[in-house]
């Protein structure tokens, strides 16, 4: 169960940077405002999949003691 969890914290993490250089890339060219917060709205949301997806990891292998 582990290595799904470090797995799909990889695949996560993948997730978070292409929508945060989605989100740059959009500003930079002074795209549309909305599409700029909905990315840096799901990014977050992302951030929140991926720690939890983290500490899942850590917790399943016994890793911190």
């Amino acid at each position: 169960m582990s290595s799904v969890t470090y797995v799909l914290s990889i695949i996560v993490m993948m997730a978070v940077a292409a929508v945060l250089i989605r989100g740059l890339v959009n500003m930079a060219r002074n795209g549309n405002a909305n599409l700029s917060n909905k990315l840096m709205q799901m990014r977050v949301l992302l951030q929140f999949v991926a720690i939890v997806l983290i500490v899942a990891t850590l917790w399943l292998t016994g890793g911190g003691r």
